[in-house]
């Protein structure tokens, strides 16, 4: 028997509830782990709260990403007492996922644990760390370096957003942080490594096609007229990193910024992310991320505490990254 998370979508309505489960229940896959730990991501808290269309089957344990030791492997590429993690492949809305103590997934889905870090740390990292790393790749694929100008960061005092943060700053980025909390600033500034704070409500109305020329590029996690703003706002052939939608999956924008200043809209995408790029990114992590930073950026809490955790995190009450113990 083991604990997990569960959510239900019955006669008896949608719930989520903490459950005794035996092993014969987990989904018939290659590779069985003992999670060690999962953690709360935006849409973790979705799905728990029944705040977005995110679980596609039910009854369906959510966590979008965990770190555990194989205890059982038809793969080969997969031994008993390897550690591993995983992120995205549509874990936890298609597929059970890590807010358990036991999971069962594919192993072409894995990745191994770097040797630089833990596995704490790496769930410290989770989906929202990987999240950053692809976008800050994917600015650098597109030629940005520090020398061109500032980059914004939306969503800055959130998971991704500080990461993306903390990582530029540390490549040597000058970084303008948008937050709507403005008692972060400190944490944004003197934590992080941002070079100056500005309120998110600068950019959260609608705006005009094309705005003064103020960063180089930038990574959004907000979506909407956020990042609508934030394409209007970047300077000729500047790159914008779009990874999110925290405000609305809509975008209100115009075509000026492509065609009038050249700029680029470069789309992330973590959950379907090739294998080598994951592998890639993970070892830029392990060799790019404080892990002093790290313990800063986190808060451990037991599974037992996850769903209360999930509504702090809808309701902004959450800083950095929220990590799930399930042992």
């Amino acid at each position: 028997m083991f604990k997990a998370l569960v959510i239900d979508n019955d006669e008896q309505g949608y719930r989520t509830t903490l459950k005794e489960l035996d092993e014969s229940q987990l989904p018939d896959h290659d590779v069985t782990l003992d999670v060690s730990y999962s953690t709360l991501n935006y849409k973790d808290a979705l799905a728990i709260c029944n705040k977005g269309p995110i679980v596609r089957t039910f009854p369906m344990v959510p966590g979008i990403d965990f770190v555990g030791r194989v205890i059982a492997s038809r793969h080969g590429a997969w031994q008993e007492d390897d550690a591993a993690l995983l992120t995205g492949w549509g874990v936890g809305e298609k597929q059970w996922g890590g807010l358990a103590q036991k999971a069962s997934v594919s192993g072409d889905w894995l990745v191994e644990v770097p040797a630089a870090l833990s596995p704490l740390q790496t769930m410290a990292i989770g989906t929202a760390g990987l999240t950053a790393m692809l976008c800050v790749l994917a600015l650098e694929k597109q030629g940005v370096t520090p020398q061109q100008g500032p980059v914004l960061v939306t969503g800055a005092s959130g998971g991704v957003g500080s990461f993306s943060v903390s990582l530029l700053a540390r490549l040597g980025y000058q970084v303008i942080a948008s937050s709507g909390r403005g008692h972060d600033s400190d944490y944004l500034i003197k934590i992080l490594g941002a070079a100056s704070v500005i309120n998110r409500a600068e950019l959260q109305q609608p705006g005009k096609p094309l705005a003064k020329e103020r960063w180089a590029a930038a990574i959004d996690s907000v979506g909407s007229h956020t990042l609508s703003n934030v394409l209007a706002g970047t300077q000729r052939d500047g790159v914008v990193a779009a990874c999110g939608m925290a405000q609305g999956l809509d975008l209100p924008a115009s075509v000026a910024p492509f065609i009038l200043r050249g700029v680029t809209l470069a789309g992330v995408d973590s959950v379907m992310c090739p294998k080598p790029l994951r592998q890639q990114a993970w070892q830029r992590l392990a060799s790019l991320v404080d892990s002093d930073l790290l313990e800063q950026m986190t808060q451990v809490i037991p599974l037992s505490e996850a769903k209360n955790g999930a509504q702090d995190l809808l309701d902004g009450k959450v800083r950095g990254r929220l990590i799930i113990d399930c042992r």
